[in-house]
């Protein structure tokens, strides 16, 4: 078993980086809830410059690795830029396509936290159930929002708080299930 553990081993010992980010998600959670037309118009701007930077930032990368398949990594990040420039001009626009990016974004988070719960099971952790179901709740929710997004759209704000709250929830969990996993790892 100590081989196996050596494989996660790094990943382990920073358990607390999960719990912040689990935090970091609720509190964007309850905050979304409280203010829901400010947090659409915060949501639609952030997922514009989203867009722009991750664009610019893939092209940097790119072009400082010219050697190796690095053309496609251009063009992705000269579409992501321009969706982005696109998305800052017209508000509108990123209004609409909101729902499908957080239904998307949760779908594939939800499909990462299975794998993970499923991975925690092959560790011997006992309670790897409570993070596959509360994986798949997300993956629910993705669901929801990916298969009615005029609905979605209504009430984005809402579905965004509780998809952020799940995902927290999900996040302060497996912080504490590699938690016990690294307590294990130093027993041996």
């Amino acid at each position: 078993m100590r081989q196996s553990f050596k494989k996660i081993e790094k990943a382990i010992k920073r358990w607390y980086l999960m719990l912040v980010v689990g935090v970091i998600f609720i509190v964007l959670g309850i905050w979304t809830l409280a203010t829901p037309v400010d947090a659409y118009i915060a949501l639609s701007f952030v997922f514009a410059m989203g867009f722009l930077v991750s664009g610019i930032t893939e092209m940097v990368f790119a072009l400082s690795n010219k050697h190796q398949n690095w053309g496609w990594s251009l063009v992705l990040g000269i579409l992501s830029t321009v969706v982005g420039v696109l998305l800052l001009i017209n508000p509108a626009a990123s209004m609409v396509t909101l729902p499908l990016y957080v239904g998307f974004t949760l779908l594939f988070r939800s499909i990462s936290g299975m794998t993970a719960a499923y991975d925690m099971k092959q560790y011997g952790i006992l309670d790897w159930g409570t993070l596959m179901v509360t994986a798949v709740l997300g993956l629910i929710l993705s669901f929801v929002l990916l298969w009615n997004p005029g609905f979605a759209s209504i009430n984005v704000v809402i579905w965004t708080a509780v998809a952020f709250i799940v995902l927290g929830g999900y996040s302060i969990y497996f912080s504490f299930e590699l938690r016990k996993l690294n307590k294990l790892m130093k027993e041996e």
